[in-house]
């Protein structure tokens, strides 16, 4: 973010821009009455804000969209039923003839990446495992949330406990991702199993999938909590969202650290020419 800034001010004092051009860049926030946009939220953690759409109404949702699609190359909505994505796909579509906006309603995700945008792929994948066909929408959550992060991913789905040779089938690709996300319902064993099998970190997702005892998740979830199986972390019961954004952070600080020993090794084969 620093660099990003000096950046912009050698830009000023050079005269490329102007001074209101410069307030526009640099300004944390974006307040429209009933949202305040964190429009540095890409120049601090990597990825620009992402709208958590349960509980806004259509036209808020519309309004905070459109603001990002301002500041942003990309821009991605969650927990967006069809009657939403359908109005801002209507007045998206109208306002914007020659951009494209996606919905993926497994998902339940609505966004947009700019058509002159260039998406550079991180470096190894995600595996996204899931317990059961029932927990596809929270695994599609997760592995959409993942991809717009820029980030590779592989599904493995219904390889549950109940018929653990699904899963035993598919462990070297689980071990070969550089981030394993495991969700499951139930009594949410299957995080621990594969935790017990692979030296990656395992992002646990319980989701509400079950009978009674499980209470709407809250078995799952404790179960995971209760791992016995180390490099097991646990997110939120039905966060897919959670556990997608988690795992793009790990293989982001990944890409991160290659870049700077890259950028070392050029240096000490400069210097040792020198």
């Amino acid at each position: 973010m620093k660099d990003s800034l000096r950046e912009v001010l050698k830009q000023l004092k050079a005269g490329n821009i102007s001074v209101e051009e410069a307030y526009e860049t640099l300004r944390a926030y974006d307040y429209i009455g009933y949202a305040t946009v964190d429009i540095h939220r890409e120049k601090r953690k990597g990825f620009p804000e992402i709208i958590f759409g349960e509980g806004k109404n259509k036209e808020h949702l519309l309004g905070i969209f459109e603001r990002l699609m301002k500041f942003h190359k990309k821009v991605l909505a969650t927990r967006i039923n069809k009657e939403k994505a359908d109005y801002l796909i209507t007045n998206l579509q109208d306002r914007y003839p020659l951009e494209c906006f996606h919905y993926h309603s497994d998902a339940k995700a609505f966004y947009w990446v700019s058509k002159d945008y260039v998406e550079t792929k991180k470096q190894g994948y995600i595996a996204v495992v899931s317990a059961g066909t029932s927990d596809f929408a929270v695994a599609e959550e997760a592995a959409v949330t993942a991809e717009f992060l820029g980030c590779e991913v592989k599904r493995i789905y219904d390889v549950g406990v109940a018929g653990i040779h699904r899963l035993l089938d598919r462990v070297s690709v689980i071990e070969q991702a550089h981030v394993v996300i495991v969700v499951a319902g139930m009594e949410g064993a299957l995080a621990s199993v594969v935790g017990g099998l692979v030296s990656k970190p395992v992002i646990a997702v319980p989701t509400s999938v079950g009978y009674g005892a499980n209470f709407q998740g809250i078995s799952a979830l404790l179960a995971m909590l209760n791992s016995c199986a180390s490099g097991v972390s646990v997110v939120n019961i039905d966060n897919g969202f959670g556990a997608g954004y988690y795992a793009a952070t790990i293989l982001s600080v990944i890409e991160q650290s290659i870049v700077k020993a890259m950028k070392q090794e050029e240096e000490r084969n400069e210097d040792s020419l020198s």
